[in-house]
C-alpha cells in the first residue's frame, strides 16, 4: 500500500478525497438530521475540505497521495459525527490561517495580517479555548516580519474590528450582561483518564520519532523546508496546548491536530530506511485509528 500511496497525486486527487470526505460527513450525520446539525456539518466539511489545498500551500508532501490519504483517515478516525459549533469553526478558521500564513509572497502576507487578526478573533468568539492560536500568530509575525511593530498593529487592528462588531451586534440584540464563564482561563480540565486514548499511543510515538528524526537531520534540510516544518511544529504546539488544557473527554479536539500530523507522519514514513518499516508503520497507523474509532463509537473502553 505504501508504494501505491507514494505515487504522485494529480489534479483529480483532491476532488476524489473531498468526495470521500463528504460521504463520511453525510454518513455520520444522517441519523441526526436537523437544521443546526446540518449547518455545523457544513462548516465542518468546508474547514476539512479547505485543508486539502493547504497541502499544496505548505509544500512539504512531495505531491504524493500519502499525506492526503493519512489526513482523510485521520478525519475518519477522529470525527465523532456531532461536532460542537466551536470545533467546526476552528477547523475552518485554521485552514484559512494556514493558507494566509504560508504564502511565500511577503507582500501578500503583510496585507493579510488584518484579516488574520479578524479570523483569530472570530475563532475565539466561537471557541475561547483556542486562544493559543493568537499566541502562535503573534510569534509567527515577530519571527518572520521585517516591520514587526506595523504588522503586529495590523493583527491587533483585525482583532479590534471583530471585537467591536461583536459587541455592537450583542448590544443591539439586547445582550448587555457579561458572563465571566466565557473566559477559558482558570477552567482547565487536564485529561486524567487516558484509557480511551490507548489505541493512539503508536501514533503519538511515531510523531515523537518524526520530530526527533527531523532535528537529527536538520542540517540536511533546505532552508525553506526547515522554515515550513518549524512553522508546522509551532502551529501543532498551539493546538496541543488547547488539547491538553481543555479536551478532557471531548475527543473531537484531536481533529485540530489531524492536518499537521498527516504531514509530519507522511514525511517520517517517506524517510524510513527500509520498505518493510514504511509498510508496517503505515498499517499500524491505520489500525490505531480504526481501533480508536471503534472504541469511541461503540464505547468499548
Amino acid at each position: 500500500m505504501f508504494k501505491l500511496l507514494s505515487k504522485e497525486s494529480n489534479i483529480f486527487s483532491i476532488p476524489v478525497y473531498i468526495g470521500f470526505l463528504l460521504l463520511i460527513v453525510i454518513v455520520f450525520n444522517i441519523l441526526n438530521f436537523n437544521t443546526n446539525e446540518t449547518i455545523i456539518a457544513g462548516i465542518t466539511f468546508l474547514g476539512i475540505a479547505l485543508a486539502y489545498f493547504c497541502f499544496h500551500s505548505i509544500a512539504l508532501n512531495y505531491q504524493t497521495h500519502l499525506p492526503l490519504f493519512l489526513y482523510t483517515f485521520f478525519i475518519f478516525g477522529l470525527y465523532p459525527g456531532n461536532l460542537d459549533i466551536g470545533i467546526a469553526v476552528a477547523l475552518l478558521t485554521n485552514s484559512f490561517l494556514l493558507l494566509l500564513l504560508t504564502s511565500t509572497d511577503e507582500d501578500t502576507r503583510k496585507k493579510s495580517y488584518v484579516l488574520v487578526g479578524s479570523i483569530v478573533a472570530l475563532n475565539f468568539i466561537f471557541l475561547p479555548t483556542t486562544w493559543p492560536m493568537a499566541v502562535f500568530v503573534i510569534i509567527h509575525v515577530i519571527a518572520t516580519s521585517q516591520r514587526i511593530v506595523l504588522n503586529v498593529f495590523r493583527f491587533i487592528l483585525g482583532v479590534i474590528l471583530i471585537a467591536f462588531s461583536y459587541f455592537s451586534i450583542m448590544f443591539f440584540v439586547g445582550f448587555t450582561s457579561w458572563n465571566i464563564d466565557y473566559f477559558p482561563f482558570g477552567k482547565m480540565k487536564i485529561v486524567t483518564d487516558y484509557t480511551e486514548l490507548f489505541p493512539l499511543i503508536p501514533i503519538a510515538l511515531m510523531l515523537i520519532y518524526a520530530v526527533y528524526d527531523h532535528f537529527q537531520n536538520y542540517n540536511k534540510k533546505s532552508p525553506i523546508s526547515r522554515y515550513k516544518y518549524t512553522f508546522l511544529l509551532v502551529f501543532s504546539l498551539a493546538q496541543l496546548v488547547t488539547i491538553i488544557l481543555y479536551m478532557n473527554k471531548s475527543y473531537e479536539y484531536l481533529l485540530l491536530l489531524a492536518f499537521p500530523s498527516s504531514i509530519i507522519l507522511s514525511r517520517m514514513l517517506k524517510f524510513l530506511p527500509k520498505y518493510w518499516m514504511q509498510e508496517v508503520s503505515l498499517w499500524l497507523l491505520l489500525i490505531s485509528l480504526v481501533t480508536f474509532k471503534a472504541g469511541t463509537y461503540f464505547d468499548l473502553f
